[in-house]
């Protein structure tokens, strides 16, 4: 059970009561006449066959107030897309599945390219911009809630939970953040959260000096949560990242584009778990080697564009001084661990704390020796500017796809 502190510069809507989701679903019932709501799936075909993705969509099948449930299923050939649409079709809601592998929106995709407006690189920011580009052209939701497909503590609160500050119109937030203890089989999780992000904008905060950017990421709880919510209106402007920087990309576009007073996080599980990625430290393009790296970057473009300026002895600074802060926590982290009874391995997590040091120091110099890179996805505004018939396009080719191989 959360307190109720409010910490940091957004609103923080706790679980206090435990309150039954009949009664928030009740809630969502009288929303959904003025606010309709709709969910983004954003799948890869493997977890088609993984032991979560079945509960979530059993447990979504009893939600009744989703006028809209929309899934990106990304490495799927055509049978596999065939299985997929037999696969959702448990769900009594409107669901549309969109095959991004497909010839349609492969076609759509060359399209962009040619404008130069198609995502960079393949991965869950790809597969997101262009479900929220179907949302859009679909005029569904005015609410949208997205969370992942590998949750395998799942539950239909979740969801209701994480929509209802954006589904509320009696509540001014146009995003709202999940968050949640990451703790499963005794044992502490999250570690990119609790061993980077939050270590890395504290020495931040210290070479940089006082930020208000900062000082906002570091209000949420759960800054790398995949789960949030918004009103629709949100998604024309959003530039996000293709790649393992989404999360922070996201919350970075709402500080430019909101009042932190339209901004909120809440409390939406009291036990979560998913799949894991392995920490691969022989390997920067994969697993956490890779999110931290592209993470860090991140972090630093945007400062960048705030009108920081970096050098190499500066990204030295920041990586001694992310070290000792990252080590210090990981003492943090073993006390409570042991004081809750719980599993923690000292030598993994500051296995773990150079690895991510080292990365610091890579995105960095990437940083530095790529001054014109540009790896957000132009907004949807931009997009329908160069290609204005763009959305009919997308909600054609999905149609199709769906009418021509749903069983």
């Amino acid at each position: 059970m959360g307190d109720f502190y409010q910490n940091g510069i957004i609103t923080t809507l706790h679980n206090l009561v435990r309150r039954p989701v009949e009664d928030l679903e009740a809630d969502l019932l009288e929303f959904r006449k003025s606010r309709p709501m709709s969910l983004v799936l954003p799948s890869l075909y493997s977890e088609l066959e993984g032991p979560a993705l079945k509960n979530i969509v059993h447990e979504l099948g009893k939600v009744p107030y989703l006028d809209q449930i929309v899934i990106g299923l990304d490495r799927a050939n055509e049978e596999q897309y065939r299985h997929a649409l037999e696969y959702f079709s448990e769900l009594p809601q409107n669901f549309k599945v969109l095959w991004n592998d497909g010839p349609r929106l492969r076609a759509i995709d060359l399209l962009l390219r040619e404008q130069g407006l198609a995502p960079t690189e393949m991965g869950k920011g790809r597969n997101v911009w262009y479900c929220f580009g179907y949302v859009l052209a679909s005029g569904v939701g005015k609410s949208v809630a997205l969370h992942d497909c590998d949750i395998l503590t799942y539950s239909r609160d979740l969801v209701a939970r994480l929509i209802y500050p954006v589904a509320n119109p009696g509540f001014n937030y146009m995003f709202c953040k999940g968050y949640y203890a990451r703790v499963a089989d005794s044992k502490m999780n999250g570690r990119v959260s609790r061993l980077l992000v939050t270590p890395l904008i504290r020495a931040l905060k210290k070479v940089c000096g006082p930020n208000d950017f900062l000082d906002y990421l570091d209000s949420y709880r759960y800054p790398l949560a995949g789960e949030f919510s918004f009103r629709t209106d949100v998604i024309n402007d959003l530039r996000i990242p293709s790649d393992w920087g989404l999360e922070i990309g996201v919350l970075s576009e709402m500080k430019r584009n909101y009042a932190t007073n339209r901004l909120c996080q809440v409390d939406i599980a009291d036990v979560y778990d998913h799949k894991h990625q392995d920490l691969s430290p022989e390997d920067a393009s994969r697993g956490l080697s890779k999110m931290s790296m592209d993470i860090a970057k991140a972090l630093f473009r945007k400062l960048a564009t705030n009108g920081e300026v970096f050098s190499t002895e500066t990204f030295r600074t920041i990586k001694a001084t992310y070290f000792r802060i990252a080590l210090d926590f990981v003492e943090t982290y073993q006390n409570d661990a042991v004081i809750n009874g719980l599993n923690f391995d000292r030598h993994k997590e500051e296995k773990a704390v150079e690895l991510f040091a080292q990365n610091v120091m890579r995105a960095g110099s990437y940083f530095l020796d790529n001054p014109m890179d540009t790896p957000f996805i132009p907004s949807w505004n931009r997009v329908t500017s160069a290609i204005p018939d763009i959305k009919e396009q997308l909600l054609e080719a999905v149609e199709l796809d769906n009418q021509e191989f749903r069983p």
